[in-house]
């Protein structure tokens, strides 16, 4: 699997699939998952009511639609909170894996990712992109491209670099 950076907005990418950073209700929210909601429109908070009547927990994943976004499915998962004292590398690792598995059951070849946890929650800018590369790199998967999509050039810049490492 190929394992790249954009710069931009993952609402806008042009791939079969975006991670959505989502809280643990799965009813919206700030940051990444506001975007995806407002994106997406109405048809994303629907799938995730139906699909996701008592939420989702730290780390793990589940599909939606992709609702008004060119993508068809957005993949949800719940990054731990540093803010909030959750500070288990192995469920924000757990959040690409399983994302990732979610993927080949859909048959997405291209999937665009934000840096889980590393907007509001907090968790340490260097620690999530390393965390989301020697993740995104070591798991097994059909996927072909793994997006990394930085929110902002200096984001951009140290993903890069942990790319070229």
């Amino acid at each position: 699997m190929r394992v790249t950076v954009v710069e931009g907005d993952i609402t806008t990418q042009q791939v079969d699939a975006v991670v959505n950073a989502a809280n643990q209700a799965m009813r919206g929210g700030g940051g990444v998952d506001g975007a995806i909601h407002a994106a997406g429109g109405p048809a994303v908070l629907e799938d995730c009511r139906r699909r996701f009547p008592d939420g989702l927990a730290t780390g793990a994943a589940g599909w939606t639609t992709a609702g008004a976004m060119p993508a068809t499915w957005v993949i949800h998962v719940v990054g731990p909170n540093w803010r909030r004292g959750e500070r288990d590398r192995s469920l924000l690792v757990s959040c690409y894996a399983n994302a990732l598995a979610v993927a080949d059951e859909l048959g997405a070849r291209t999937v665009a990712f934000p840096l889980v946890s590393a907007g509001i929650y907090g968790w340490p800018r260097e620690d999530a992109i390393a965390a989301a590369v020697e993740t995104l790199r070591s798991t097994r998967t059909s996927v072909e491209e793994a997006r990394i999509v930085a929110f902002g050039r200096a984001a951009f810049d140290e993903v890069a670099a942990a790319l070229g490492a």
